[in-house]
């Protein structure tokens, strides 16, 4: 049976990913060491695990993560907020597949979508 799945998404500068995400999104460290080159942060009961890769051009990362939550407002205001919306997609819609959506692009330009059943 699985249980969970933690996602490893590509990073170039660890303290910029951990400030993004505990500043931003409002997540913490996870685990009790500070791996070198490696982080792991969890909001709730989710995790997200980066890996160190310096020479990721950002232009070209297709790291993606979709996010379900209970509470899109929140997130939505959250993320509107501290500035970090997607430049391309800034709003909170319902798409046609029936799913509330918005997004928000790491320093990595690693995609986060929130979605939530509309």
């Amino acid at each position: 049976m699985l249980i969970a799945v933690h996602p490893k998404l590509p990073m170039r500068d660890k303290r910029a990913t951990r400030d993004f995400y505990i500043n931003k999104l409002g997540f913490k460290e996870f685990g009790i060491s500070d791996f070198e080159g490696y982080l792991m942060l969890e909001k709730d009961r989710f995790q997200l695990h980066f890996f160190e890769f310096k020479a990721i051009n950002p232009k070209e990362n297709y790291g993606q993560v979709y996010l379900r939550t209970d509470d899109i407002e929140s997130w939505y205001a959250l993320a509107a907020r501290n500035g970090i919306l997607h430049p391309t997609a800034p709003k909170l819609e319902i798409k046609p597949w029936g799913q509330k959506e918005f997004s928000v692009l790491d320093p990595d330009h690693n995609l986060l979508t929130f979605g939530q059943d509309s």
